[in-house]
């Protein structure tokens, strides 16, 4: 009886078609998985500093929001270190021809550069915070010189996340590599989006604001430019509701973690007397105008831009008043101060009166009579405002599906 030998593979990876080439890709995707969980612990530490602001009172440097936010930021750094250090002495040359030049030697990714950069503004504010703190004082300013470095240093890593993602996701040869890291690029936009929210935290986040021109001329401001970018930048289907999802969920389920926490204030003068940790208001509905971007976006195409920017504008502004009008009215009610929703919670440094339930920054006419003309005004200004903002978005978001780097 004859007898046949078959040669057993060596490895497993000569056995399975790809596996090998799966495995490489998943090694090379590491920094950006780092660099994405660096991010969302940076605006974790920054909602919690916030709240532990609105709650205690800053009593040191040494907070678990501060350390949270610099431990990411570190993180971050050593990833992006690592990444153009590899690539640059132990690089291949594939490795090579994805990166970004930086003083004509060393390479890595644009999203790396922009990570490393964010880092080291971090960083550098640490001790610029503490000393200025000591020099005028606790909690002087929200705007300062070092909050400013600080911020910048943030959104730089927030950014560099979000630009990580996006050159991978273009990159990508085969359709389930272009999902899973497009799913990863909707994440960090996400993130971003947080990032933008919280800085309009003073002008567009309390119900409060909802029925005046000014909440919807700040938000037609910021928001169309980041969410028409990202999207025409995804290659995923619904892209800005995904991402304003992303915004929603990471946003609510801060605020629900965080009445968790039992916690007084620690610093005077105290006025009102909370017992856990303040969140942040409750997250605007923008998973709706975004549903609407995405539906104009994928009528027009790409062939009509000033066109498109123009209905996206109105449309943002209409869908947005639509629907904060309502919701603010909500909001204020009764029915909304519950756990879930967080209605009615306010710092410690604040008196408790009337004005928790009233609307501000109305259009007022001479009389500080609330005037529609005004309003109806405003929301104009505001419609030309998010038309200007979603043709800067369609101009940088095709620019952005371009990036290989």
């Amino acid at each position: 009886m004859a007898t046949s030998l078959t040669a057993v593979p060596e490895s497993s990876e000569a056995a399975i078609p790809g596996l090998r080439a799966r495995d490489d890709a998943t090694s090379a995707e590491w920094p950006i998985y780092a660099v994405v969980v660096a991010s969302a612990c940076i605006v974790v530490g920054l909602i919690w500093d916030i709240s532990w602001h609105r709650t205690i009172g800053r009593d040191t440097f040494w907070s678990p929001p501060h350390v949270l936010e610099q431990l990411a930021a570190i993180i971050a750094g050593l990833s992006c270190g690592y990444l153009a250090l590899s690539t640059t002495f132990a690089g291949e040359s594939d490795a090579r021809d994805k990166s970004v030049r930086f003083w004509r030697f060393f390479q890595a990714p644009l999203g790396a550069w922009v990570c490393i950069w964010g880092t080291i503004m971090m960083i550098t504010s640490a001790p610029f915070d503490n000393w200025w703190h000591n020099a005028y004082g606790l909690d002087v300013k929200i705007i300062s010189p070092p909050h400013m470095v600080l911020a910048s240093g943030m959104i730089g890593i927030e950014l560099g996340a979000m630009l990580m993602a996006l050159g991978a996701q273009n990159r990508a040869r085969t359709e389930s590599a272009r999902r899973r890291l497009g799913i990863i690029f909707s994440v960090a936009s996400g993130l971003v989006i947080v990032m933008v929210t919280i800085m309009l935290t003073e002008d567009a986040s309390f119900a409060n604001d909802m029925h005046g021109s000014r909440f919807y001329k700040a938000t037609a401001l910021m928001l169309p430019v980041f969410l028409v970018a990202f999207a025409r930048a995804s290659r995923l289907s619904w892209p800005a509701t995904r991402i304003a999802v992303v915004y929603m969920l990471v946003s609510m389920v801060a605020i629900w973690v965080l009445q968790l926490v039992p916690a007084r204030p620690m610093l005077a003068p105290i006025y009102n007397a909370v017992t856990h940790m303040v969140p942040m208001p409750f997250p605007m509905l923008l998973f709706i105008p975004a549903a609407v971007l995405d539906v104009l976006m994928r009528r027009f195409g790409d062939e009509r831009d000033w066109t498109l920017a123009l209905v996206l504008g109105v449309a943002f502004v209409g869908v947005m008043l639509a629907v904060h009008w309502f919701w603010a009215d909500f909001m204020l009610s009764p029915s909304a101060r519950n756990f879930f929703f967080a209605a009615d919670k306010w710092d410690y440094t604040n008196r408790p009166g009337p004005w928790q339930y009233q609307y501000w920054n109305l259009d007022r006419d001479a009389a500080r009579n609330f005037s529609p003309l005004l309003l109806a005004q405003g929301l104009v200004v505001a419609a030309l405002i998010a038309a200007a903002s979603a043709r800067f978005g369609l101009w940088w978001g095709k620019g952005m599906s371009r990036i290989q780097r």
